[in-house]
């Protein structure tokens, strides 16, 4: 029913398309992007929800307050300490290795914003426990959602960074000044 709903809401009354040409494994980290609005996050949840699967997404803990920190954590949300020095993504590889299924989305700009220098944690999560990279490109000019893409982490991270922002080049995010690769 909620599968039905999404898919209708996402694809019929919004008038998105997808083109998703990658096999998706088990294990994975969805590299999106452009990320210039909230309503990211909601395109993003209709998507999973119609495609019927669920993907963990990373978002600042200042969202995780009552009641919506309840309802984020239900829906895949994990809470970020920007303000912490730790290595998430040790922890986060550690539990991709250990999982059966590991699915992570990673918005890489780290704020809707313009920002060329994106962060690289999505890419040694996915180094780290050995996972491929798929590329979602979200373009509201022509209301697509994108997965043509996927890299593979061989840790030559200026090659493969630069290779995925070649990917987003031609993307338009909801406002499309707010985004920069």
């Amino acid at each position: 029913m909620l599968r039905t709903l999404c898919g209708w809401l996402l694809y019929k009354v919004c008038g998105w398309t997808k083109e998703v040409s990658v096999s998706h494994p088990k294990k994975y980290i969805i590299c999106l992007a452009p990320h210039t609005s909230n309503w990211d996050f909601v395109l993003g949840q209709l998507y999973s929800h119609a495609d019927g699967v669920k993907i963990n997404f990373l978002m600042k803990k200042e969202w995780f307050f009552f009641p919506l920190g309840a309802l984020f954590r239900r829906l895949g949300g994990i809470p970020v300490n920007r303000q912490k020095k730790g290595s998430m993504t040790d922890a986060l590889a550690e539990t991709a290795q250990q999982s059966e299924v590991f699915r992570l989305c990673v918005t890489p700009e780290g704020t809707r914003k313009s920002n060329p220098e994106w962060k690289k944690g999505f890419y040694y999560i996915a180094l780290k426990a050995g996972l491929p990279i798929l590329l979602y490109g979200v373009d509201y000019e022509r209301k697509l959602i994108q997965c043509t893409k996927v890299v593979v982490p061989t840790g030559d991270i200026d090659r493969e960074m630069a290779e995925i922002k070649e990917y987003f080049k031609n993307f338009k995010g909801k406002h499309p000044e707010q985004f920069a690769v």
